[in-house]
């Protein structure tokens, strides 16, 4: 019997587990990717310590994808958090669970797990062709710039795993837009998820706190008010706490160009008790001693404190407690998409169908950070880009076999 001919373009998560699955169905599968070698970002991530997915109760984990939420949802539940550990696990990946929920390699890093992967995909038949770049269709074919020059590939069904628009150097860069676009498969504008903010910092600020974290505080947005901490950074404010806060400031910016991050720099204290705290200090001592000593700021806390506030070293104690419970930060604009962790838009719901087959386009599947949806940091991009590659790939296996 011929073995089906499938072309996956992109060596990523989602490429290379839609790989994985198709191979085992006795298709021949050949992955392309633009760059020297194969997932790039996800090494990437790995020397941070690869956080692979969240332990947090599943129905909780699967809402986190906004308006998304729905449509993943078939996907992340057959392949969900506990099935990705196991995964792992199956490579010689063992995986704790961290403080925060966060699940990691006991190795905290990516480079074992992946040369795992590589070699059981190898195993299974699977060629990988890197320096391949997709530049389009010719006809029904696929057309790619290789080191050899211009090739012409045809394939039974294709699988495009591509990225979205963040990390251009590590080969997501959206260069794919043109071709789908032309195609008419409809495509949201990219923007920068999981990104830092621009502020007008004074220069003193900004060129002496830089690099600073303010540890132990709350941000509040319309996601909510969550506990963490953030970093200073010469343009803004970056860093985890920032990022689950990044959808709601970039389309407030967009919707009405101004979008405010309030930050409680004391939550551990009430505001009638902090005013009560620093009424007791003596009104002789320094600013900077009666925040230390009354509200426990100091260092890059009360310095920010003075930069928002600058009337905080005259005001009363009730208004300063104020001050410090509700510190408002007004942020300009998100960072440059090329320096967010990932990216909203891409290839919209409505253009592909429930096997994740583009409609405008049959025997073509997407899959990964190329469609349209987002998720905080903690584990969650990287299961969702599992799972839509896994879906993709039944998706493909069964359009073949009908």
């Amino acid at each position: 019997m011929k073995r089906n001919e499938i072309a996956i373009i992109g060596g990523g998560p989602s490429g290379l587990m839609a790989a994985e699955i198709l191979s085992l169905q006795n298709h021949s599968v050949t992955v392309y990717d633009s760059m020297p070698t194969v997932a790039r970002k996800f090494l990437l991530a790995g020397k941070s310590g690869l956080n692979i997915t969240h332990s947090e109760d599943f129905p909780r984990f699967a809402g986190r994808f906004a308006a998304s939420s729905e449509r993943l949802r078939a996907a992340l539940d057959a392949f969900t958090p506990a099935d990705v550990r196991a995964w792992a696990e199956d490579l010689g990946t063992e995986t704790f669970v961290g403080s925060s929920g966060r699940v990691f390699p006991k190795v905290m890093k990516a480079s074992p797990l992946l040369r795992a992967w590589i070699k059981r995909l190898e195993s299974q038949g699977v060629q990988i062709l890197t320096r391949h770049r997709w530049t389009g269709f010719e006809g029904q074919a696929l057309t790619f710039d290789t080191p050899d020059g211009r090739q012409v590939v045809r394939s039974d069904a294709t699988l495009l795993a591509l990225g979205g628009a963040s990390y251009p150097r590590l080969g997501s860069d959206a260069s794919w837009l043109p071709a789908l676009k032309d195609k008419g498969v409809d495509v949201a504008d990219f923007r920068p998820a999981n990104c830092g903010f621009d502020v007008d910092w004074s220069e003193t600020f900004g060129e002496r706190f830089a690099g600073e974290a303010l540890k132990s505080v709350t941000a509040s947005s319309e996601a909510g008010t969550i506990p963490g901490e953030f970093v200073i950074t010469r343009h803004g404010i970056e860093g985890s706490l920032i990022y689950a806060h990044t959808a709601q400031l970039r389309d407030r910016l967009q919707a009405q160009g101004t979008a405010v991050l309030t930050i409680d720099l004391a939550p551990g204290r009430t505001g009638d008790r902090l005013a009560k705290d620093l009424a007791r200090q003596d009104s002789k001592m320094s600013f900077s001693n009666r925040l230390r000593k009354g509200a426990g700021l100091e260092g890059v806390k009360s310095a920010l404190l003075r930069e928002i506030a600058p009337e905080a070293p005259r005001a009363d104690p009730n208004a300063l407690a104020e001050r410090i419970k509700s510190l408002p930060i007004a942020v300009l604009r998100p960072r440059p998409i090329a320096e967010a962790i990932s990216s909203a838009g891409g290839v919209r719901w409505s253009a592909m169908d429930d096997a994740y087959m583009l409609k405008a386009l049959p025997g073509i599947f997407v899959a990964g950070e190329m469609i349209d949806w987002e998720a905080p940091t903690g584990g969650y991009l990287l299961t969702a880009c599992f799972a839509t590659g896994r879906a993709a790939a039944r998706g493909i296996d069964a359009w073949l076999r009908r």
